[in-house]
């Protein structure tokens, strides 16, 4: 198993298409690809049908998918903001690659003919049922490791609305594409939800749909109140834009570990109830755990994954939130540098997502302002 990882920035999407793909020839090493990933940015969409044509001539015979991105990343570099084309390829000797265009109309969605290790996805957000995708995968595939990233286009006034989704010579507006493997191959995930919690886990005493109305016996608000109560000055602070809840999937576990909390939206509150509406369904007995989300917590936060022990990969692919990288950073590269001094110079690539898919806690999940990582290795490799 044979990855490699180059981004473009130069003028036009041609030269950008020439340059990474001489880039992932020469770091395959005669190997031939049976993958390739394309992520570019609108700002060349009126050159699109040329690129799929380049690729599709360069390296025939290899599965092409891809999407449009608001930012690109590869060869250790993420572009964001301006003209970029990154690309991923991959020679996956026993790997069994293929990928498929699913419609808008979840009703039409084949049921699989193959098993699958890992499933990658890229669907557009504006169209695509995202739950439908997820509930579907896992119906097919419920073994496999599923890892993906939303589409992004439409980020920049150079392209058209939407987004494009990349499926050999063929381009898609709308819907979803997957790709899926199988064979002498496994992915392991890092999902960053960069976040720290704050105060104690409670248990969610009562509740209804995705409202919270009581913890540990309180009413709810009464419950953050107390937690905020407790909270020096620049937490307090950061409370007013940053305040987020991790549950716990499924029932109350007896110890509650990093990559077990989900971390989803506190929408709103309701005073005179002391009730909290949060962006996903409760149930009593469940988990809950205020946290807090910045820059600094979002570095340690993936550090702190990065560091546990992990299995040598071949190459990497990275799904990061629009609403990372420099805008929350305050410089290019972050995660990328992070990742490289982690594990060390792995051929990593992907793009910047409206929403990032990855596992926590054995369940698959939709996230935001999240890095997902695959780390993908043949199957025997070992830590």
């Amino acid at each position: 198993m044979r990855w490699a990882s180059a981004i473009s920035t130069t003028k036009t999407l041609e030269e950008a298409a020439a340059e990474a793909l001489s880039a992932v020839a020469v770091d395959l090493a005669g190997s031939r690809p049976d993958l390739i990933l394309l992520y570019v940015t609108d700002h060349f969409a009126a050159s699109f049908a040329q690129l799929t044509s380049m690729v599709v001539r360069r390296f025939p015979g290899a599965t092409v998918a891809g999407c449009t991105a608001g930012g690109a990343i590869g060869g250790g570099l993420e572009v964001e903001h301006r003209p970029a084309l990154a690309i991923v390829a991959a020679s996956l000797p026993g790997v069994s690659v293929r990928a498929m265009h699913l419609t808008p109309d979840h009703t039409t969605w084949p049921e699989a003919d193959h098993t699958a290790t890992a499933v990658l996805v890229m669907p557009c957000p504006l169209t695509c049922p995202l739950e439908e995708l997820l509930a579907w995968t896992d119906d097919e595939w419920p073994r496999a490791v599923k890892i993906g990233g939303l589409a992004s286009g439409g980020m920049t006034a150079r392209g058209p609305a939407g987004n494009t989704l990349f499926l050999g010579d063929t381009r898609h507006r709308e819907g979803a594409v997957v790709v899926t493997f199988d064979g002498d191959v496994s992915v392991d995930t890092i999902v960053a939800q960069g976040c720290r919690p704050i105060g104690e886990p409670m248990l969610v005493s009562k509740g209804l749909g995705n409202v919270v109305l009581e913890l540990d016996g309180v009413p709810a608000l009464r419950a953050l109140e107390a937690v905020h109560a407790r909270l020096d000055p620049a937490d307090r602070a950061l409370c007013r834009h940053s305040l987020f809840v991790g549950t716990v999937p499924g029932r109350a576990p007896t110890s509650v570990r990093r990559r077990d909390v989900l971390i989803r939206n506190l929408i709103g509150c309701d005073r005179a109830a002391g009730a909290l509406a949060i962006g996903a369904p409760v149930h009593v007995g469940q988990v809950m755990q205020f946290h807090l989300r910045d820059a600094t917590t979002s570095a340690q936060d993936l550090a702190e994954l990065l560091a546990e022990p992990h299995a040598a990969a071949a190459g990497a692919l990275l799904f990061s939130c629009v609403g990372r990288g420099q805008l929350l950073y305050g410089r290019p590269n972050h995660d990328s540098d992070a990742f490289q001094r982690a594990l060390g110079p792995v051929p990593l690539g992907g793009f910047f997502c409206n929403g990032e898919v990855g596992p926590v806690g054995g369940r698959t999940y939709m996230h935001g302002y999240t890095s997902a990582f695959g780390l993908f290795r043949r199957r025997g490799a070992q830590a």
